[in-house]
């Protein structure tokens, strides 16, 4: 292991982390808040810190796949442990726990809360949660290849453990420019966003504080009612900006910059994904037209549930865990499916459940025809043995997580329906769940174990199970 390029990483992380914290400081400002200089001290703590973790530089630059996951777990955690401390400064969330489990929440951009009453914060506080959605969203570790010149490892283990999906790959040679790429898209689909959000006659706060919870697929409102107080024409902009964010951002690279734009209409997944947004949007409609009195109104609602959900935002501008049963059921499957990889969604994502579903087609056919060979395909390409071997992995390692998870929030003796719910949205980052965690409620009803459970799940559903896990296996932290 070598130690030496995890703690410069991390001190680069921190240093970055107090560039981010500047715009709660200057929000702060603009209100007269004395909640800006409890983000300013912050600020200061992770520059120093940041500048002694980074002031000598590692004779040895070179880091693998161990050292990769171990940095990309390290950084989300330290990040978390530093943005939760203006919270417990302000006085607005005093105790630590609810403190970290709110900032992981919002950097894993799962949307999560264990505030009873959002709007009694402070506008720098309101900005600093939606902002770690944005941070989060593409992550944080991205941003620093895209920015800082890495040289004599393997970049690609960084983007790898922080990006979401089975596959990570590059768009061009080189990592660094990829990470460009990838951020400039994320930056310039935020603005358009806020521009439209504008032209809505949404508030500038409002406008970029949604936006960041919609970019990052956070959800985070800064309404006790998240989107629901706002116009139609706002809720509709944010539905088709959710499901754009949802989208494997290869796409976008290859629409902008790639030679054959036809490929697009190609991607299997994005087909799939698209698809499934369809169908679950018409059944739910027409299941919850009586409660709206109108097709259009009931399509309306669930178009922006359904986006809401399978993306994994969190935004709600209705409390779908009084509708039907039937629409219930479909919300709670697609929290699992997520969006596309390479997107800034959650969940298990779609191209995982393609793969699965075409293991079990190909196993079945193995029954009809023991000796026949196939080769599972995507986009007309084989998929490789690793790849499908490591999608089962994921499942498995997914399910046993799951269920440790049920065990421990049995203890707080709370219904199954809220410990079920409340799993599948802190390990697919979605954010509600349904019963007391539904939509008009919050995770403040769990005890501190279980609010650390629940803390873990958000940080491994965001990170991909593995490079959380590994921290708790003693032989990668062996010495090289």
């Amino acid at each position: 292991m070598n130690y030496s390029i995890i703690r410069y990483i991390l001190g680069w992380v921190l240093l970055f982390e107090s560039g981010f914290m500047a715009m709660p400081c200057v929000v702060g400002a603009i209100y007269q808040e004395k909640s800006g200089f409890s983000f300013l001290i912050t600020a200061l703590a992770c520059l120093v810190v940041g500048f002694l973790l980074t002031r000598w530089k590692p004779k040895n630059m070179v880091y693998f796949a161990r050292e990769g996951f171990v940095i990309v777990a390290l950084s989300w955690i330290v990040m978390s442990a530093f943005g939760a401390v203006p919270f417990v400064l302000t006085g607005e969330i005093p105790n630590f726990v609810d403190a970290m489990f709110e900032t992981i929440s919002g950097f894993t951009t799962t949307g999560a809360s264990i505030l009873t009453d959002v709007e009694a914060l402070s506008h720098a506080s309101l900005f600093w949660r939606s902002f770690t959605h944005w941070i989060g969203g593409m992550g944080v570790l991205v941003f620093l290849l895209a920015v800082l010149p890495l040289t004599g490892g393997y970049n690609m283990h960084l983007m790898k453990a922080e990006s979401p999906g089975p596959s990570v790959g590059k768009l061009v040679p080189k990592v660094r420019d990829t990470a460009k790429i990838l951020y400039i898209i994320y930056f310039v689909m935020t603005i358009i966003e806020i521009i439209f959000l504008l032209f809505a006659k949404m508030p500038l706060f409002d406008a970029l504080t949604t936006s960041f919870g919609t970019a990052g697929t956070g959800g985070f409102g800064i309404k006790n009612s998240s989107i629901g107080d706002y116009s139609v024409a706002i809720q509709v902009i944010v539905t088709v900006f959710m499901i754009l964010f949802g989208v494997n951002f290869n796409a976008y690279y290859i629409l902008l910059l790639g030679k054959n734009k036809k490929n697009v209409f190609k991607m299997e997944e994005v087909r799939w994904y698209l698809g499934i947004i369809l169908v679950c949007i018409l059944i739910i409609a027409f299941n919850i037209k009586s409660i709206f009195g109108s097709f259009g109104v009931a399509f309306q609602q669930s178009s922006f549930q359904v986006a809401s959900i399978i993306t994994t935002t969190g935004f709600s501008t209705a409390d779908f865990d009084v509708w039907p049963q039937l629409s219930r059921t479909i919300l709670v499957v697609i929290m699992f499916i997520g969006a596309c990889a390479g997107s800034t969604g959650g969940g298990i994502k779609v191209s995982r459940v393609i793969i699965l579903l075409k293991t079990v087609k190909q196993e079945m056919g193995y029954f009809i025809h023991p000796r026949s060979v196939k080769v599972i395909k995507m986009d007309d390409k084989a998929i490789e043995k690793d790849t499908v071997r490591s999608v089962s992995a994921f499942m498995v390692t997914y399910v046993i997580i799951f269920g440790f998870s049920m065990f421990i929030l049995a203890f707080d003796n709370l219904d199954m329906v809220t410990n079920f719910t409340s799993i599948a949205a802190t390990l697919n980052n979605i954010g509600p769940g349904l019963e007391l965690v539904g939509p008009t409620g919050n995770f403040s009803v769990f005890s501190p174990l279980a609010k650390c459970v629940l803390i873990f799940d958000m940080l491994a559903g965001r990170l991909e199970l593995y490079p959380l896990l590994l921290l708790f296996t003693p032989s990668v932290w062996k010495k090289n």
